[in-house]
Formats: C-alpha cells, sequence, structure tokens
C-alpha cells in the first residue's frame, strides 16, 4: 500500500537521474578517463543530434542560454544605437543580452491566454532604429511564430528566437527553430532538456551565421591565436554535451508525460476558480512549466501550497519594464497592462514527467482549499 502524500517537489531531478544513472556515469567516465573536456568529438555528436531533433543545418553549442542570446545577436550585428524588440514577460536574460550590447530593449506586451508575444504590437513597435525582433516561446509554448517572422521580414529584421524554454514544442507541425533567422536554446538543469550545469545552444539554417557564432565561441578565434573577431569565452563543457546526448533520447516521452499530467490537471482543477493554461490552435506544448492564473488570491494561495509542502514558484513578479536596471527606458507601470496584471497573478504548480497521479490529486486538493 503506498504512503499517503504529505509533500510534491516543484521539480524532482532526484527522481529523473535515477531513471537514467545506469546510462549517465558510463558517458562521464568515458570523458574523466579522456581528460578531454573543452568542445571535441562529444561537443560536435550532440550538436549533430540537435540540429538533426530541431530538423535544421546548424547547432552550436555554448555555455548557457543566456550566451547563446548574447552570441547570436553578437553575430547578428546587433550593436549600440540599434532597438530590439522583446516581451516584457520573461527571463532577465532576454533583454540583458540586448543591452549588455549597447542596444536598446523595446518592450512588447502580451497574449493573456498564452503569455507570449501579441505580433501586432511588435509591428507597431518597429522604428527605423529597429535591428532584430526577439521572440519568446514561454514556458513551453511558441509564439505565432508565422505573423513574427512575416512582420520581420518585412521590415528587414533579424528574428533570433528565444526558445530556452521550448526545445522540441511545435506549431502547426513547425518546431522551435525552423522559423528561420536563429534560434536560441537553453540546457539548464530545470529545463525539459537539463544538464548537469549551464549550457545552451543555438541553431539555425543560416551557414554565415553559424560560422560566426562558432568563431565568437572562442574568443573570435578562426585559427588557434589568431582572433578574426572580438568573441569570448563561450564555450559547451564536453561534460554536459556527453549528459545531453544521453538525455536527448528521453525528451520526447519526457515532454508527451507533461502533456498528459497537464491534462489531469485540467480535470481535477475543472470548476476551480483559477485559470489554467491556454494552448493555441496548432500548437503543442512542452510545459516546461504549467502555469495558472489565481487572480487576487495568487499570493494566499502561493502561501498555502507552501503551508502544505507543495513546491511552487512564481514566474515572473514584476515585468521587465519596471525592473530597477531599465530604468533609463523611463517605462511605468500601464504601459503594458496584461503584462502587469499576469506578473501578479501567476502561480507555476509541479508538472515534471515524474509527477504521480497521486501527487497531482494532492497538488489539486491544495489549490481548490483556496480556490475552490
Amino acid at each position: 500500500m503506498r504512503e499517503a502524500v504529505t509533500h510534491v517537489p516543484l521539480l524532482d531531478l532526484k527522481a529523473q537521474y535515477a531513471t537514467i544513472r545506469h546510462e549517465i556515469r558510463p558517458v562521464i567516465d568515458e570523458i574523466c578517463d579522456s581528460q578531454r573536456f573543452i568542445l571535441g568529438e562529444r561537443v560536435a555528436e550532440f550538436e549533430r543530434q540537435v540540429a538533426s531533433y530541431c530538423g535544421v543545418a546548424h547547432a552550436v553549442g555554448v555555455s548557457s542560454g543566456t550566451d547563446a542570446i548574447l552570441v547570436a545577436l553578437t553575430a547578428a550585428g546587433v550593436g549600440p544605437g540599434d532597438e530590439v524588440i522583446t516581451s516584457t514577460f520573461t527571463f532577465f536574460a532576454t533583454a540583458g543580452c540586448i543591452a549588455r550590447l549597447g542596444a536598446k530593449p523595446v518592450f512588447v506586451d502580451i497574449d493573456p491566454g498564452t503569455f507570449n508575444l501579441r505580433p501586432e504590437l511588435v509591428e507597431a513597435a518597429v522604428t527605423e532604429r529597429t535591428r532584430a525582433v526577439v521572440p519568446v516561446d514561454l514556458f513551453g509554448q511558441l509564439a505565432d511564430m508565422e505573423r513574427i517572422v512575416a512582420i520581420a521580414d518585412s521590415a528587414g529584421l533579424t528574428m533570433v528566437e528565444d526558445a530556452a524554454q521550448s526545445i522540441g514544442a511545435t506549431r502547426h507541425g513547425k518546431k522551435a527553430g525552423q522559423f528561420g533567422g536563429v534560434c536560441c536554446l537553453s540546457f539548464f538543469p530545470s529545463k525539459n532538456l537539463g544538464g548537469f550545469g549551464d549550457a545552451g545552444m543555438i541553431v539555425t539554417d543560416d551557414d554565415a551565421l553559424a560560422e560566426r557564432c562558432r568563431t565568437l565561441r572562442m574568443h573570435g578565434e578562426d585559427r588557434k591565436y589568431h582572433h578574426k573577431l572580438i568573441g569570448g569565452n563561450f564555450r559547451l563543457d564536453a561534460l554536459q554535451a556527453a549528459v545531453l546526448g544521453v538525455k536527448l533520447r528521453y525528451l520526447d516521452g519526457w515532454s508527451q508525460v507533461r502533456r498528459d499530467n497537464a491534462a489531469r490537471y485540467a480535470k481535477l482543477l475543472a470548476g476551480a476558480d483559477v485559470t489554467l493554461p491556454e494552448v493555441a490552435d496548432g500548437s503543442v506544448s512542452i510545459f516546461n512549466q504549467y502555469t495558472i492564473r489565481a487572480g487576487r488570491r495568487r499570493d494566499a494561495l502561493f502561501e498555502h501550497l507552501q503551508q502544505r509542502n507543495v513546491g511552487c514558484a512564481i514566474y515572473y513578479p514584476l515585468p521587465l519594464h519596471l525592473q530597477e536596471c531599465f530604468a533609463y527606458l523611463e517605462g511605468k507601470k500601464g504601459d503594458h497592462p496584461v503584462a502587469e496584471a499576469v506578473a501578479d497573478e501567476v502561480l507555476s504548480i509541479p508538472i515534471y514527467p515524474e509527477l504521480t497521479a497521486e501527487q497531482q490529486q494532492y497538488v489539486a486538493s491544495a489549490i481548490r482549499d483556496v480556490c475552490g
């Protein structure tokens, strides 16, 4: 007889590791025995695997998802005086990389259902100084890429897709990375495909841009000690590539279980006073997060779940246009009302593949205590 559920973590990486430990340890030992830790064949092999998985010509391994965005923007020529349009409701790295290059982040509001960029607002934000647009595929669901790509193409903009949370997600049959431009992936440990530390990837069909990214990740070297560009140390470690290569084989299965768990939540929370995640027509989400909206009860629900030992998190409590570090952009409350409202209401709850039906019932029961 199973013990009664008394706690549910937001994410249980130990449970995942237990199922593949027998495959992970040998590849780690192989790297340790070789003492070849920087780039090399393991990285090249993983790059080929990711390129094939994403259906693109090139994959360039880098040190993190943040560095993927930074290198991609640099390779696209973004610099001082440029404007780059992106979402105000996303992880800081998206806009932080734009600002680090001396460009101006131009924030745009989001759709209240999918939390992704609204294309009509992207179009309205284009000026003669706009150089690129960075749509974010938030929480595992692709943005309205067809319309955003059409806007970018019409205005002659580079499209840098931030798919840090959405590897394997599809929209009308096309995966993240297949919409043109350049696409950035993150393998932070909590992602659906997570490494044993920081790691990232740039994927693209653009031969020249891919080669520029490879050069930039190696301090701008085109051959040893000869520097064509001013780059940095943005290399993917062989240990991360080896671990991720094992995990990639399981990714689609894990993402399907997340979708199954999302469907179970939809039944368990039917009728509760919360708004469940919306998946747009034609989209297949990988549910990197399962994010509900609890209205004015959000903070009370957060506290109650913690008391019931249910892991939960608020992604993201303050939109980027209101962050202190971007005060120089003179953003103010009311500029992007949907993102501001969403930030006050969202709460992410456990969705990981190893989650049991009993654990989900426990989570749903705790939510109904406050929002029933």
